[in-house]
């Protein structure tokens, strides 16, 4: 596994995090960044994971595909009872009945593989390896381009923690060493936009919400969600898309994190 997640010491000012801005050559201060003329000050980074660092739905559409396969073989009236559409329209028949695990990616896609493997006649308990297997999968992700380096840059002045609604492994990616943390929604018990998780975010980082900057590419999820919480946020619009929401706008807008890190490296130049 390349890259743990990194840790300050206890009782450390890095611990605290609540004394960090931006680094530069291991040392933290204090920056302002402009927005439409109003000074931001921004010492910490959220920051999303799927479909801002990677597109997610390919990584999905491939893990489901290893996963039929593997049922092929291994419980293969399952294979044959629920191809790739047939267990996406059971797990999703689950998310709907079940409000209470929506936020939990990973209950919905045990269910369902038991609920299939009973309906089926097989072993049930065929669920736990092929959650395992899945969950490879699901963590082998391609990049946008320039994300790993962007993302190196951003945590070499930062500190950075992700916040996400899925169900990724920043060790397991190999990206651990440039957090300080990861909140899921499934830890947390709610997903974004609920502002608690964003508030959670800001108390383990020891900061004000206005001194986070949230970065994602959801209007709603990560732009809306961070502004309720009261935070900074950037919106990433690789698709040159226009703002779809009335009544909130995101503080910054980037094609990409490499545009951002960009940006954040001329406002505070090591």
């Amino acid at each position: 596994m390349r890259g743990a997640m990194r840790r300050a010491r206890p009782g450390s000012p890095a611990s605290r995090c609540g004394a960090r801005g931006p680094r530069c050559a291991g040392r933290y201060y204090h920056g302002r960044f402009f927005s439409r003329a109003r000074p931001v000050t921004i010492r910490a980074i959220t920051l999303d994971l799927d479909d801002t660092l990677w597109p997610i739905w390919p990584t999905i559409a491939r893990a489901e595909e290893k996963l039929h396969e593997w049922l092929a073989e291994r419980a293969p009236h399952t294979a044959a009872r629920f191809p790739v559409p047939a267990l996406r329209a059971l797990r999703e028949s689950i998310q709907d009945a079940r409000p209470d695990i929506a936020h939990d990616y990973s209950a919905q896609r045990r269910i369902t593989l038991e609920r299939a493997l009973e309906a089926s006649g097989e072993e049930v308990a065929l669920a736990e390896p092929a959650m395992e297997l899945f969950t490879r999968y699901r963590n082998t992700v391609d990049f946008y381009p320039g994300v790993p380096e962007a993302l190196a840059r951003l945590a070499a002045r930062f500190p950075v923690a992700a916040l996400t609604n899925g169900t990724a492994d920043l060790n397991c990616i190999g990206i651990g060493e440039h957090f300080v943390f990861q909140i899921g929604a499934r830890e947390h018990g709610s997903a974004k936009p609920d502002a608690s998780i964003f508030l959670s975010a800001c108390r383990r980082l020891g900061l004000a919400p206005a001194q986070v900057l949230h970065v994602g590419d959801d209007p709603q999820l990560d732009v809306l969600g961070a502004h309720r919480a009261g935070m900074r946020s950037a919106w990433i619009n690789r698709g040159d898309a226009r703002w779809p929401e009335a009544g909130v706008r995101p503080d910054f807008i980037f094609r990409d994190l490499v545009e951002l890190a960009d940006r954040l490296e001329r406002e505070f130049p090591c």
